[in-house]
């Protein structure tokens, strides 16, 4: 990367002051701050082209910085793209008589949406060519795919913004008309009655982009007139709508960090009242499903941090009803449950590891796939069917590429239906190691790490190796499959993920024990990590490099503040850096929702904590690694002043020579570009930045 005679922007200070519990703290890069409104304008004032100057100068900037390898990373992303089997299709699933197809074809960046009526061998009807959709627009999201009770019409739902406010429509699949019904600010789902005129819906509040409100619409009427049979006042709570997968329900349920709330109807009698299962309870969560004459319940009641399965009768569902199905385990985290007519199909973590438990109600059988590798990842699907014994399930791993497999619970046969394709004829999977192991954190608990690499790849202290991480909202990065990482693993890196707390890896006390008050625990593991991975001669600070995404971006900004020397490289993705403001500030969105996450400012026990490691905040005159950061100007998840405050701040305030860049995505928001391709490009860029550092432009043997 060239860093001569380029001149990087300084932005323009203009300091103001915040003030709360009477500590002031001075942002000098307030002013980037624009609304919706500003952003979507097409006359711009003179704030929003201030904005727009600086962000393109930090383009212009990363252009000039990474010219000399602009062939490089369009070889990496050709590279990246050759693995891919451009004419895909997904495994065919059953759902209501007709088989539901995703394709997509040679040269084109979206999805075809077909189906086929009882059999394959059937005439494929076209539901929705995402490629026309499309063509008109920089980005284009199609989603909430829903079709009606008797197979006839299609809710689906679409973002051209990416601040995801999705608009719902409605088409007639035997026709082909797309009717007038247009429905806006949406979250993208919805659930039919079975009526198949009513839907019901979620829409978000116009500014903070809570889910707040469940209508009900009729087919052919104008939205004005849909009614409103839910408003979710609490605005630490966000609510949606479901149905069971009897489909005899329809289910509102409401959510906060901590507790959770259900309301049912008859989804034969939609302009009924909705009941409460179980008013809601602070620390009190469960989520439903309906069998028989019974609803089932994955609830943390009775203190069962862990979850455990229950089930009350449908016409006494208060909590004193419940009754234990599977009981609470202090070593086993229960995730999610399937029901079927004759099975009970769970999903449980035990020592990080991913368990599918299959139970005859019966209880003639209980028993657990087998999974022999060391790191893995194994799914349930949706599996829509209820009267079936297959069970359809993900399995991968780091070294085995992703297969969705048909499994005979009665008979216990497995049947492959599709394994992965890595096209290009170089992948072998006995080319590359995986394994675990464990780091011990500085107060003594001990931290897994999954490993991959090439075989071929040395381990010593000349090393590069890739630390990645999330850790925040219970959420465990599975270890998965990547055709895209093979790209650094053939030039010589060693991929490391490690599972921090914040995460649910080691069960639920890993996260409580990751967020709140106990936050930094979550930034000390990852930095123990690289002081194990260094200590134990898999790389060195010269060669260890650390990647996060949006709450991950969080997680970089703070590890470069509190141990800068570990790392060569950092790469920051949407991240969520400037913590103390955008947690005071409500109208921002998500913010009400965050308070369970990471504490609410407005108490000063919290504003001090989440103070102490805000990254925006805890910015010093001292040397930084390498950086790259990237956003979506329309990001509605962290805003893209964020980073770009952030990035003005370290290029103020940073003692050393190391590049510093931002890329800002301008018709982008959280999850970045919207084609296959492209998204494979903005991969490309992050890859090239560490190829470079590391001058390994060609792959190993």
């Amino acid at each position: 990367m060239n860093t001569i005679d380029v001149k990087a922007p300084f932005a323009e200070k203009n300091p103001t002051e915040l003030e709360k519990h009477g500590d002031v703290r001075i942002d000098n890069y307030f002013w980037m701050r624009l609304s919706d409104e500003q952003k979507l304008s097409e006359i711009k004032d003179e704030q929003t082209q201030k904005v727009v100057d600086y962000l393109e100068a930090e383009n212009d900037y990363y252009d000039a910085i990474t010219a000399d390898t602009k062939t490089f990373q369009e070889d990496l992303f050709q590279e990246m793209k050759g693995r891919i089997k451009e004419d895909d299709s997904s495994v065919p699933y059953k759902s209501n008589g007709y088989f539901y197809i995703t394709r997509y074809e040679i040269g084109k960046q979206y999805p075809i949406y077909s189906r086929k009526k009882e059999n394959l061998l059937a005439s494929e009807e076209i539901l929705f060519d995402v490629n026309e959709m499309a063509k008109d627009f920089d980005y284009y999201q199609l989603g909430g795919l829903n079709i009606s009770p008797d197979n006839k019409l299609a809710v689906f739902a679409t973002d051209t913004v990416s601040r995801r406010q999705y608009f719902l429509r409605i088409k007639n699949l035997e026709t082909g008309e797309i009717y007038k019904d247009i429905i806006e600010n949406t979250t993208g789902g919805s659930v039919w009655a079975n009526d198949n005129k009513t839907i019901f819906y979620t829409k978000k509040d116009p500014v903070t982009l809570r889910s707040v409100k469940i209508f009900r619409h009729v087919l052919g009427t104008p939205s004005s007139e849909d009614v409103e049979v839910f408003n979710e006042k609490d605005e630490t709570f966000g609510t949606y709508v479901t149905k069971s997968k009897s489909k005899k329900y329809i289910i509102i349920g409401s959510y906060s960090t901590v507790s959770t709330e259900a309301q049912y109807l008859e989804a034969d009698n939609p302009t009924g009242k909705f009941t409460v299962l179980q008013p809601r309870e602070r620390d009190l969560e469960y989520n439903v499903s309906h069998f028989g004459d019974s609803f089932y319940l994955l609830t943390n009641k009775d203190k069962a941090i862990n979850f455990k399965l229950m089930k009350t009768p449908i016409e006494n569902t208060s909590k004193e009803n419940w009754v234990d199905v599977i009981p609470h385990r202090e070593d086993t985290l229960l995730e999610d449950f399937s029901i079927f007519k004759d099975y009970l199909v769970l999903e449980e973590r035990n020592n990080g590891l991913n368990k599918i438990r299959i139970k005859r109600w019966d209880n003639s059988e209980d028993y657990y796939l087998p999974f022999s590798e060391e790191t893995y990842s194994a799914n349930v699907y949706a599996n829509p069917e209820f009267d079936t014994d297959i069970i359809r399930y993900s399995y991968n791993s780091f070294t085995t590429p992703s297969s969705v497999i048909d499994f005979n619970m009665k008979s216990q046969q497995k049947d492959i239906k599709k394994e992965q394709e890595v096209l290009g004829g170089k992948f072998k999977k006995e080319n590359y190691i995986s394994k675990r192991v464990w780091a011990t954190a500085r107060d003594g608990k001990k931290v897994a790490i999954s490993l991959v690499y090439h075989k071929n790849t040395k381990l010593n202290s000349e090393t590069p190796l890739l630390q990645y991480a999330y850790g925040s909202y219970g959420y465990t990065i599975p270890d998965s499959f990547s055709s895209t990482r093979l790209s650094l693993l053939d030039r010589g890196f060693v991929y490391a993920l490690a599972h921090i707390r914040g995460s649910e890896y080691l069960g639920r006390d890993w996260y409580e024990d990751g967020k709140m008050l106990n936050k930094k625990n979550t930034f000390y593991d990852f930095i123990d990590c690289s002081k194990f991975l260094i200590e134990n001669n898999y790389t060195s600070s010269k060669h260890l490099y650390a990647m996060g995404g949006s709450a991950g971006g969080l997680l970089m900004g703070a590890i470069i503040n509190l141990n800068p020397e570990l790392y060569n490289g950092i790469i920051a993705a949407v991240p969520f850096v400037d913590v103390v403001s955008t947690m005071i500030d409500e109208s921002i969105p998500l913010t009400t929702g965050e308070y369970d996450e990471w504490g609410n400012p407005n108490d000063k026990r919290y504003y001090d904590y989440i103070k102490s490691y805000s990254p925006y905040d805890n910015v010093e005159a001292k040397a930084y690694p390498n950086m790259l950061v990237t956003t979506g100007y329309h990001d509605s998840q962290v805003q893209y002043w964020e980073p770009a405050k952030w990035v003005a701040k370290l290029r103020e305030l940073k003692t050393d020579d190391n590049i510093l860049i931002m890329h800002t995505n301008m018709e982008a928001g959280h999850g970045g570009a919207s084609g296959r391709f492209d998204a494979l490009k903005e991969t490309a860029k992050d890859y090239t930045f560490l190829l470079s550092l590391e001058n390994k432009v060609d792959p190993i043997n």
